[in-house]
């Protein structure tokens, strides 16, 4: 009988705990939700010596941390792409001077979610043609999503 009363003590202290009581664990990724606002978009175009207006809506289940954007040429041809259709791609060529744009943002915190914006300026000297262009979410715990668009720099 005293084994009994100590196995069913233990069992309610084990069991005493609420699910309320337990940290979430957040195991889902960050979402980039494209809207009649975003750009840019695949295939879009943007002229040398402008600024461009990064515009996108992020979301989370649990916490937003930050973003990062990173434009970089696509002379050879190589592949980030997550969008369905392609774009129509210059030849293949070698970069003599282009651009390279690598910044990241802070999402205010506690926030699920965020309408992001940035302006980056396109320098004028830069090798014009195919570019990819980046988008990477990061939430609180550290899952990330990325997309990546196909942009042309004329």
């Amino acid at each position: 009988m005293k084994n009994y009363i100590i196995v069913l003590l233990a069992v309610s202290v084990l069991t005493a705990c609420g699910e309320d009581e337990k940290p979430a664990i957040d195991l889902e990724y960050p979402e980039i939700i494209a809207t009649a606002n975003s750009f840019p978009i695949q295939c879009s175009v943007v002229e040398r010596g402008e600024t461009m207006q990064f515009r996108a809506s992020f979301s989370d289940n649990v916490e937003l941390g930050s973003y990062s954007l990173d434009i970089h040429h696509n002379f050879d041809h190589h592949t980030h792409s997550t969008e369905v259709n392609d774009c129509e791609s210059d030849p293949v060529k070698a970069a003599v001077n282009p651009m390279l744009f690598i910044q990241t943002y802070t999402i205010p915190t506690g926030l699920t979610e965020y309408e992001a914006e940035a302006e980056i300026d396109i320098p004028s000297g830069i090798d014009p043609g195919d570019y990819h262009f980046l988008i990477r979410v990061t939430d609180k715990e550290g899952w990330q999503t990325l997309q990546g668009i196909s942009i042309k720099i004329l």
